[in-house]
């Protein structure tokens, strides 16, 4: 499988993202959809992946809060929930992680989760191990 970063991807000559690498983030996108419906019984509404430098995939999720997280946010337990959901997501870190090394080709040297609860945006961050590292 071909490995897609920001010095191979997207912006060709031509100034077009290639097809493969549309393909690797959409399915990056598809694949944390999946894992948020299993962990938190819904899937996000939108859900982006990009490339931010070659080491460091960024997944954008909005509008994934459940209904009964939504009754935690409207009785200003913004804080209850951050934990929560932070117990729940690093509980399946192994399944996120495996998720970007499979689609990748690469590993995975760091998982960081965080969410706005004010705004329903959640952010998962992987930081990738540089592809000439051994680790």
């Amino acid at each position: 499988m071909p490995h897609n970063h920001p010095r191979d991807q997207g912006l060709g000559a031509s100034g077009v993202i290639r097809d493969e690498d549309q393909s690797m983030t959409s399915n990056l996108s598809l694949s944390m959809v999946r894992l948020y419906k299993d962990q938190f019984g819904r899937g996000p509404a939108k859900a982006r992946t990009d490339w931010c430098n070659p080491d460091l995939i960024v997944c954008t999720l909005e509008d994934t809060l459940s209904p009964a997280e939504e009754r935690l946010r409207a009785l200003g337990e913004d804080q209850r929930l951050r934990e929560m959901r932070m117990l729940f997501q690093f509980a399946a870190a192994p399944q996120f992680i495996s998720a970007v090394e499979t689609l990748t080709g690469r590993r995975v040297r760091s998982f960081i989760s965080g969410i706005d609860t004010a705004n329903d945006v959640a952010v998962e961050l992987f930081f990738l191990y540089p592809e000439d590292d051994s680790a």
